[in-house]
């Protein structure tokens, strides 16, 4: 599947969910939660079978198998617990909230759009490209004053192509909203053909560097730059990355 497509199917049922007051941000951010819980899971499966850093009874098998009023109870306890982690965990559910209050539409959200996609297996660019094409069409709300923390990327680009970070630097952005500056570098950076494997390290893990005050808009970074393949459990994209 295209970033494109991916983008408008998961965007077509925000239009539903709008009509229960759900903005556009709220929506995102309920994606970003079942998102990582989604994608852990699969990890820890064939062929990855990686050890998950999600408890098992508040991972993405637990709300597969509940529905009506104890789905939205077991998620909202998903989130409370979650919140309350180390590392990435911690980055992306600090003060997280339920709300999407219809179990119903809860339920369509994780079963019919979020798990019948294999996330780990689509490609990086795909993934990280339909997450920003989210946070594009947030930013585009002007009444929720999202485009406070969405640079228009051409911009970023041109800043990034005139600043011309180098191996071996530390990058920082001291307001980094959504991380758009800090892809921008890694992807400047990640182009280069004269990288070694320990520079290749570096620029993946130890390299990035971002400041942001606000939880929810730290945890849009965080998930950006995670879908992009950028840091990891260990070291939040939006602090030691």
């Amino acid at each position: 599947m295209t970033a494109p497509a991916l983008v408008q199917k998961l965007w077509n049922y925000c239009n539903i969910l709008r009509d229960d007051g759900l903005s556009y941000g709220d929506y995102v951010e309920q994606l970003t939660f079942l998102l990582f819980l989604k994608m852990a899971d699969e990890q820890s499966r064939p062929p990855f079978n990686k050890p998950s850093p999600i408890p098992k009874g508040f991972d993405w098998p637990a709300l597969l198998k509940v529905d009506g009023d104890d789905l939205e109870t077991l998620y909202r306890h998903v989130l409370e617990e979650l919140g309350k982690r180390p590392g990435m965990l911690g980055i992306i559910f600090r003060k997280a909230q339920n709300k999407i209050q219809d179990p119903a539409k809860l339920r369509r959200l994780i079963v019919d759009l979020i798990d019948k996609e294999q996330w780990t297996s689509l490609d990086a660019d795909v993934k990280g490209d339909a997450y920003e094409g989210l946070l594009q069409k947030n930013a585009e709300d002007v009444k929720g004053g999202a485009g406070q923390y969405f640079t228009p990327r051409a911009l970023i680009s041109a800043i990034v192509e005139a600043i011309a970070p180098q191996p071996g630097q530390t990058i920082c952005d001291p307001a980094c909203g959504t991380g758009g500056f800090l892809l921008a570098a890694y992807n400047h950076l990640s182009k280069r053909a004269d990288l070694d494997r320990a520079q290749k390290k570096k620029l993946y893990n130890g390299t990035l560097y971002g400041v942001e005050l606000v939880d929810s808009v730290t945890r849009l970074c965080a998930m950006n730059l995670l879908l992009h393949g950028i840091g990891g459990e260990g070291a939040p994209p939006s602090e030691t990355d």
